[in-house]
């Protein structure tokens, strides 16, 4: 089903000239309302004005996370904090999150997008939507729940954890549709199992999967497992959250982006320049209808492929490859951003711990695991073990503070982690992903 068949089946032609029209307007709108963006725009010598061609978007200026960093928290809002309704934030660099701002016309242009990829994911009005993505400043649970609504489906708000009452809700409810991260759909099938529930006498049929990578062979066990058709969706919080783009049931041929919202473009990350179709390289989004928090040519550090051929769907929209990497070295660890950097200003603050650590990250049991193994110096490593035992433990709950996310710590010896001349190796990946 397609949710908005005018928009979403657009002649090119027609799309680029409604892009060209919005683009337009958010170029006049930053320009005159965010300090920033007028100040770029003048150091690079450009005027709204210039923007006479889709093509003109190239003029423009890159916006970076460190930019939203360093005008935390509302320093990039393009309007007043009275029209502001909404506010949502998600992990940054340095530990101070990434806030995002939404008016109310913000908010139904985001359900209008829910609705659209929830319907292009072969979910009806007359699903039971089992929405287990986090609710609160993380954009997943409310995203979806507002698209649910606007769907006119049934949506149970049950959020992350919990896994056995998960388990009993789809059995009661009678659940037809299933949202979250891949790797929790997988420990959910397993609960299931030590349940004695049978799968196969469940209502699932369709799961919307997303906010952490994950891979083909994932996706053929998670559909094997929970017995439904399983569907990658891609957003971040930056750009609006999901629902920026998704994968259709008919095809599940890449994900269409929706393109009458966002502009998408492929650049290589080292030198910016733009990369054409089917080259592999870092997506860069421009939104043409945000009114609260407006991005032009924002930096995700995702590495994609942009196909613009029609679907067998009937969509007209680009479509990206599945993300595969990072340009830079941010980990995505059951749905929460990590930078090692954020770790590492956890372990400045601890008494005795030496700056060199390493980051492994595992999946065991289909959910993803973090150790970290951190040196401490000659006097904290010849101590009782028991003291010891209260450092690593206080570095653990310093990172679920700030992250959110389960580290388990190992302090290991002085100069046992091996050093480099070069870039240091903060991080190993061990995920099959």
């Amino acid at each position: 089903m397609i949710w908005n068949e005018v928009l979403e089946t657009l002649p090119r032609e027609e799309l680029e000239a409604l892009q060209l029209k919005r683009l337009r307007a958010t170029a006049d709108r930053v320009h005159a309302t965010v300090p920033f963006y007028k100040k770029k725009f003048d150091e690079d010598g450009i005027q709204p004005a210039d923007i006479r061609y889709l093509k003109d978007l190239q003029r423009l200026p890159f916006t970076t996370k460190t930019d939203l960093r360093d005008h935390y928290p509302f320093g990039l809002f393009a309007v007043p904090m009275e029209q502001v309704v909404r506010i949502h934030a998600s992990s940054g660099t340095t530990g101070k999150q990434t806030v995002v701002g939404y008016t109310r016309q913000d908010i139904d242009t985001w359900a209008e997008l829910m609705a659209r990829s929830l319907a292009a994911a072969g979910a009806q009005k007359n699903d039971t939507i089992q929405n287990a993505y986090g609710y609160g400043l993380f954009t997943g649970g409310l995203g979806v729940h507002y698209g649910a609504e606007k769907l006119g489906a049934a949506v149970i708000p049950i959020s992350g954890g919990n896994s056995k009452r998960q388990i009993i809700v789809m059995q009661d409810f009678g659940s037809t549709v299933l949202t979250c991260t891949p790797s929790y759909a997988l420990f959910l099938a397993e609960t299931a199992e030590e349940m004695g529930v049978d799968i196969k006498k469940l209502k699932l049929r369709v799961g919307i999967f997303g906010a952490e990578p994950w891979s083909e062979k994932m996706r053929e066990e998670i559909e094997r497992k929970l017995n439904l058709q399983a569907i990658d969706i891609y957003g971040l919080s930056e750009v609006i959250g999901p629902g920026v783009s998704i994968e259709c049931l008919e095809a599940k041929q890449g994900l269409h982006v929706f393109e009458d919202h966002f502009i998408p473009e492929i650049i290589n990350p080292q030198t910016g320049a733009i990369l054409p179709y089917g080259e592999k390289g870092e997506l860069v989004f421009t939104t043409i209808t945000k009114e609260a928090f407006p991005l032009i040519r924002y930096r995700t550090r995702d590495i994609s492929v942009l196909y613009p051929e029609p679907c067998k769907c009937g969509r007209t929209h680009v479509r990206m490859e599945r993300v595969s990497g990072r340009s830079d070295d941010m980990l995505i660890i059951r749905g929460v951003n990590v930078f090692p950097s954020q770790i590492e200003s956890v372990l400045m603050n601890i008494e005795g711990v030496e700056p060199h650590y390493l980051l492994i990250v595992d999946r065991k049991g289909n959910l993803d695991t973090l150790e970290a193994q951190v040196e401490v110096n000659e006097k904290v490593f010849s101590d009782e073990i028991k003291n010891l035992q209260v450092i690593s433990r206080k570095i653990e709950n310093d990172i679920k503070d700030l992250l959110g996310v389960t580290a388990e710590v190992k302090l290991v010896e002085p100069k046992s982690i091996q050093r480099s001349e070069g870039k240091a190796q903060r991080v190993i990946d061990k995920r099959k992903i």
